[in-house]
């Protein structure tokens, strides 16, 4: 009888999991150019963070993160900027959304005048989908 319950409750458990909407998460690896890591990181907390606090306080998104880490041989990047969305339908309307957010806010936010095309290139961006 144990074996049938506990059976049961996993299952349960496991139908409930398998329901719910995988959250979906974009990463753009960034490498800083000319030593302008100075002007990339005003670049991200004055232009990038206020997107998606605006994004998160909507709930367009679940939530971000800017993380530094030091180049490697062959891993030239050394920001990596993460957006997750709670699922993948909210990923889609993600452009659309951002797009009110970034003319609700205004022009952009530069250090010394400089272009993001200046201080910064993504190398390559990536999309991932949760699995637990």
């Amino acid at each position: 009888m144990r074996t049938v319950l506990l059976f049961t409750l996993l299952s349960a458990m496991a139908v409930g999991l398998a329901q719910e909407d995988p959250k979906v998460s974009t990463m753009d690896f960034v490498q800083v150019l000319n030593g302008n890591k100075a002007e990339a990181l005003f670049y991200y907390v004055n232009n990038w963070k206020v997107l998606r606090e605006n994004a998160l306080e909507k709930g367009f998104i679940h939530s971000y993160q800017l993380l530094e880490t030091p180049r490697g041989e062959g891993e030239p990047f050394e920001l990596l900027l993460i957006t997750t969305y709670k699922n993948q339908k909210e990923y889609e309307r993600s452009e659309e959304r951002f797009d009110v957010l970034i003319a609700e806010k205004g022009p952009l936010h530069l250090m010394n005048g400089k272009k993001p095309g200046e201080f910064r290139k993504v190398l390559f961006s990536k999309l991932a989908t949760q699995v637990f």
